[in-house]
């Protein structure tokens, strides 16, 4: 990598850095966080009060202080992601053109789609089907499942933890066709706007979608397109692609990251507490002024905590480090196998008369480890490694 670029990095505009094949670590090293946070994020609701009656390996070992952490990183966790991956899809067609950018995420992301959600939803199956069976202390959703009456219809297949696949497939098809226009004026026109102005103002631009939905947002994950999902994870990734070609728009930012996280803070503890305190496989309806509340808080969380990772990315994670490259590497293989492990770990610790720590800790920490190790043994210098990142060099 380039020194001057280590050195000085808020002086090389992202997409001439870029260009020049110099490599801007943080944005690898922040996707990787963002994608491990979700195997986290997943282990933590088995102990969520909120989502007690709903999710399937729910544990009787359960705290409001799992739900104040785990809501809050679900409202930017995804959200920075669909970001990087508009940035990286205006890489790639920036220096291959929107055909071969196609063409790539068919490889990295459709055929991945294709290969792995099929072996997902069989393995889930037969690990729900196994917890059924063996099961003692079992959770509301599998006590449902096994009284079930003969004949009840399944519910509809869904694309899973593996939904972000599924709709980055549509975004990179809108890339497509928007790529068939000029923007250029448009563009001027956001470059003209102040960072005080966007902080205020561009969070609104998705509390229609988040008003359409329940709360907190749920995972778009059916296969029939969930059009809230284009209005907010994909607005996100039309500001990643936005990003690339702005010069210096992270650094505008800088300044106000403290700012930033506070008042994320503040809209966050709004949102926890006019939100529900359990869920049901029905929700209740929610008053139309606690509803745009609470959508207004989430949106200014998303993009605020959005904005924040970002700046102390930039600040923090823009320096080569083999650890961290290698992390971010694997990240994608793990977050694509962990939720069966994870859930069929949880069914087997329903019964285990341990603390929610040790149970959180094992869960989590061997789903990981799990994942790390068949990555360096089956995934890293495999056909599947080259799959999902590319020949190594």
């Amino acid at each position: 990598m380039n020194s001057t670029v280590e050195s000085r990095p808020y002086e090389v505009p992202v997409a001439d850095a870029l260009m020049s094949d110099t490599r801007l670590h943080y944005m690898d090293n922040l996707r990787a966080i963002a994608m491990l946070a979700g195997v986290l994020f997943h282990a933590a609701l088995a102990h969520s009060v909120l989502l007690h009656n709903v999710w399937l390996p729910a544990n009787a070992e359960q705290s409001q202080w799992v739900d104040v952490f785990a809501w809050f990183s679900h409202l930017f966790r995804m959200p920075l992601f669909f970001v990087i991956a508009g940035f990286f899809a205006a890489l790639l067609v920036q220096k291959r053109g929107v055909g071969r950018m196609l063409k790539n995420r068919a490889v990295r992301i459709l055929l991945p789609l294709v290969i792995f959600l099929p072996l997902c939803m069989w393995a889930v199956i037969a690990g729900l089907f196994d917890a059924l069976a063996h099961v003692q202390n079992k959770s509301p959703v599998l006590l449902m499942i096994a009284n079930a009456a003969p004949g009840t219809p399944p519910p509809p297949p869904t694309t899973l933890h593996l939904w972000f696949l599924y709709n980055l497939l549509f975004f990179y098809l809108i890339t497509w066709i928007l790529c068939q226009f000029q923007w250029g004026k448009l563009s001027e026109f956001f470059k003209r706007v102040k960072p005080w102005q966007f902080i205020c103002v561009f969070p609104l631009i998705m509390v229609p979608a988040l008003s359409s939905v329940n709360v907190p947002m749920p995972a778009p994950d059916s296969f029939f397109p969930q059009l809230w999902s284009f209005g907010f994870f994909g607005i996100f990734f039309l500001l990643g692609y936005w990003i690339f070609s702005a010069e210096n728009f992270i650094e505008k930012f800088q300044p106000y990251w403290k700012l930033l996280l506070v008042l994320s803070l503040v809209a966050y503890g709004i949102f926890y507490t006019l939100i529900p305190k359990e869920f049901s496989m029905v929700p209740a309806p929610m008053v139309l002024w606690k509803k745009i509340i609470v959508s207004l808080c989430e949106a200014y969380v998303a993009v605020w905590m959005t904005l924040v990772c970002l700046t102390l990315g930039k600040t923090w994670l823009n320096s080569h480090s083999k650890f961290m490259r290698l992390i971010a590497d694997s990240s994608y293989w793990i977050y694509i196998i962990h939720l069966p492990l994870l859930f069929a770990l949880q069914y087997q610790l329903m019964d285990k008369n341990w603390s929610l720590f040790a149970k959180f800790s094992v869960a989590s920490g061997v789903t990981l480890a799990i994942g790390f190790v068949t990555y360096l043994l089956l995934v890293r210098w495999t056909p599947i490694g080259w799959m999902l990142n590319g020949r190594r060099k």
